[in-house]
Parts: structure tokens; C-alpha cells; sequence
């Protein structure tokens, strides 16, 4: 092992919280990627059937922006795991503001595209 690389925790072996709340949380991320990554599918196929490649090409970014988030959602999983050994606190304001912020424009651009659809046909 190189001494520069970062050393990784190992997976503990018995749980320390009885609550498990660093799996749920890792579990619904889990879900939002995946349920991010079929919505973007949906998007994709509806809008190909229908000839709206603009709207293809969002679905195509999201699909992609939820296998990615379920990626990251894998590696981070394991990086909580020493800040949570040591009793101190893994949640990140400024990320969960992104997120939020980024999910509410990207339900707003779906409800209205959506609309759109619906009127103009």
C-alpha cells in the first residue's frame, strides 16, 4: 500500500447505531437515483415516440445525472462510515440545498413540458 494514498475504514462488522439510520439514508438515495434514472427513461421513450428530441435530450441528461448519482451514492456510502464511528455529524447544508433546489427546477421543467404537451396537441 502506497503511504500517500488515504487510508479506507474498513466495513465494520457489527452495526454501532441500532437505529441504522446512515443505511436508510444511503437506501433512500439509492431510491432517488433509480427512481431519477426511470423517469429520465420514461422522458426518453415518450418524447422519441413522439418526435420531441428536445425533450429526448432531457431525458438523456437525467437518465445520466441518476446513474451518476447512484454511483456517488455508493462511494459516499462508505465514506460515512468513519465520521459516524467517531460520533461526529455527515450531514452537508449546502448539499442538501443543491439537491433540493435542482429537484424542484427539474419537477417544474417536467410538470411544465408536461403541460405543454398536453395543450399543443
Amino acid at each position: 500500500m502506497n503511504p500517500d494514498e488515504p487510508k479506507r475504514l474498513e466495513r465494520p462488522t457489527t452495526s454501532f447505531d441500532d437505529g441504522l439510520q446512515h443505511e436508510r439514508t444511503a437506501l433512500a438515495w439509492e431510491r432517488a437515483a433509480i427512481a431519477t434514472v426511470v423517469a429520465g427513461l420514461v422522458l426518453c421513450r415518450f418524447a422519441a415516440i413522439h418526435s420531441l428530441w428536445l425533450f429526448a435530450a432531457a431525458g438523456l441528461a437525467q437518465t445520466v445525472f441518476g446513474a451518476g448519482l447512484l454511483v456517488w451514492t455508493g462511494v459516499h456510502y462508505e465514506d460515512l462510515h468513519g465520521p459516524l464511528r467517531a460520533g461526529s455529524d455527515v450531514v452537508h447544508p449546502h448539499a442538501v440545498r443543491v439537491v433540493g433546489t435542482l429537484t424542484m427546477f427539474a419537477a417544474g421543467v417536467g410538470l411544465a413540458s408536461a403541460v405543454a404537451v398536453a395543450a399543443f396537441r
